[in-house]
């Protein structure tokens, strides 16, 4: 990817501007988006995940958004440069935004947002390279790094910068707990009207938005139903516009049968979602890569993506999602080989004993998540008793009690969903980097796997400007980490979004959902 697009984007952009705002409907009806989500508040920069993500990313603008080809667009920033040593990185904003009181946007809130993001935001390595940075002028913004940052133009998308208001947030009070993480003023598309939680939350449209005749919606309402077939129903009777993130193989199916319904895969290449099987690595014999390897081979990935989910998954086979430009093909893939499997146990020296059992493993599970978890965990079960492993599954009462038991290492093996968050360096190095394993933090290096050449290709590819090479870079750690089985991958977890087809302008990007919906709009004499 080319990082310095200064002249071309300025060019596109500023026929974008040119166009104005084309003629609305007096009336557009509001759109409703079903979730089980239900946000502790709505401050991105302080809080990852999706119930936050589709909520801040209407409220807040960022710096930079992407299309379905992984490439930078303008938002916040017209336009950028970055240094030929890449560690400075230049933001020219637009001089049109304001926030929702009034208030103009500039640099020194860029700056404010940037500080805040590196020092609350839980992903760490995300803006670990940043200095300092200085604001030359209201428009100007200068990033200095400590050393090249290629995945800083991703870490500047709207899930994971949202540009915050200095005058409100810089007043001493807690970030984390401020007010204004639930009485928003951004600068998005939309403004807050009102959050019921666990039921409601009610967006309006911004007029005073910068980009010229966005966004074409009046009103955008969050609908919270903790029921999936609740939701199901509400989209098959247009009660619900929108249903992303869905997963359920009977829901997907149902709703493409429903009348007035389309459901697409498009537009979650960036969060990268996978679902797999996690070791701990230091716990015996799992231990003995003999071991790992035995049971990888003892799972049926095409019977997993086939029947246990009904074709609605794709099997993955390595820690970068295969929708990313890093992903590397040709790895170990596993295929399903009890032969292989019984004899590396064998020479593991686990032999089976008078019962036909070479050993008893524990398995957990993320609760609530019924067919890529426990349903999966239940298959393994008999998959493993095939080698002679005796699996145990163990059920939590709920994802705190799960997160504990994993993230203080007290277990053998856990299924688990995690995302690659669009580049490594943001959602992938923390599963596997040996300094990330800390007690206690769910989704770091829970699996307490260590190697220190595949913490010296992740430090080298997090640096590297040369697309060739830190491809390379990654590709080489893609296929060590297969090699050692720290996880067993089992498939890409198929997100889908069910909506009404009298929506045109839907989110296609990398972030699909997590997005600004600044172009949906109903089609032409639709739900007026």
């Amino acid at each position: 990817m080319q990082l310095t697009k200064r002249a071309f984007i300025a060019a596109g952009f500023s026929c974008l501007l040119a166009l104005g705002a084309p003629a609305r409907a007096e009336t557009i009806a509001p759109l409703v988006i079903g979730t089980t989500q239900v946000p502790r508040h709505f401050n991105g920069a302080v809080q990852s995940g999706l119930a936050t993500g589709m909520v801040s990313t209407q409220l807040f603008a960022s710096p930079l958004r992407f299309d379905d080809k992984w490439t930078p667009k303008p938002y916040l920033a017209e336009t950028w440069d970055v240094s030929p040593d890449g560690r400075t990185v230049t933001l020219h904003l637009v001089k049109n935004a304001v926030f929702h009181d009034g208030q103009p946007l500039t640099s020194a809130d860029v700056a404010f947002s940037i500080d805040i993001i590196k020092n609350n935001h839980p992903f760490k390595t995300m803006l670990a390279p940043v200095e300092s940075v200085d604001t030359p002028d209201a428009y100007t913004v200068v990033i200095h790094l400590s050393r090249p940052h290629p995945a800083l133009l991703l870490a500047m998308s709207p899930a994971l910068m949202p540009i915050l208001p200095k005058h409100i947030y810089g007043d001493g009070q807690d970030i984390r707990t401020h007010p204004a993480n639930l009485a928003v003023v951004g600068s998005g598309p939309f403004k807050l009207v009102s959050y019921k939680q666990g039921e409601t939350i009610e967006l309006e449209r911004f007029d005073k938005f910068f980009l010229p005749g966005r966004p074409k919606l009046d009103r955008v309402i969050f609908r919270i139903l903790p029921d999936k077939n609740s939701l199901v129903i509400a989209t098959e009777r247009h009660e619900v516009n929108m249903l992303p993130f869905l997963t359920g193989v009977l829901d997907v199916k149902r709703l493409q049968k429903a009348p007035g319904v389309e459901v697409t895969a498009k537009g979650y290449e960036g969060i990268g979602p996978l679902n797999w099987l996690a070791f701990n690595t230091k716990k015996k014999p799992l231990d003995d890569v003999r071991v790992r390897k035995a049971l990888a081979y003892a799972v049926n990935r095409d019977f997993i993506t086939q029947k246990l989910l009904g074709g609605t998954a794709k099997p993955s086979t390595g820690p970068i999602v295969s929708g990313s430009p890093l992903f590397e093909p040709n790895v170990e893939q596993y295929k399903l080989d009890l032969k292989k499997a019984e004899q590396l146990l064998d020479e593991a020296g686990l032999k089976k004993g008078a019962d036909g059992s070479r050993m008893t493993l524990t398995i957990d599970y993320i609760p609530n998540q019924n067919e890529y978890q426990r349903n999966i965990a239940e298959y393994l079960r008999s998959a493993f008793k095939r080698i002679g492993v005796t699996l145990e599954v163990r059920a939590a009462p709920d994802f705190a009690t799960w997160a504990q038991r994993v993230s203080n290492f007290d277990f053998d093996l856990t299924m688990d969903s995690v995302f690659n968050w669009g580049d490594p360096v943001i959602g992938v190095a923390r599963t596997y980097l040996g300094s990330n394993i800390r007690k206690g933090v769910i989704w770091s290096n829970t699996q307490q796997y260590s190697n220190p050449r595949v913490d010296e290709l992740l430090e080298a590819a997090a640096i590297e400007t040369d697309p060739a090479k830190r491809k390379a870079l990654y590709s080489e750690f893609q296929k060590i980490v297969v090699d050692e089985v720290p996880i067993t991958f089992i498939n890409v977890t198929p997100y889908e979004t069910a909506y009404d087809t009298r929506l045109t302008g839907l989110p296609d990007s990398i972030w699909g959902v997590l997005s600004p919906l600044d172009e949906l709009t109903w089609s032409s004499g639709a739900a007026k």
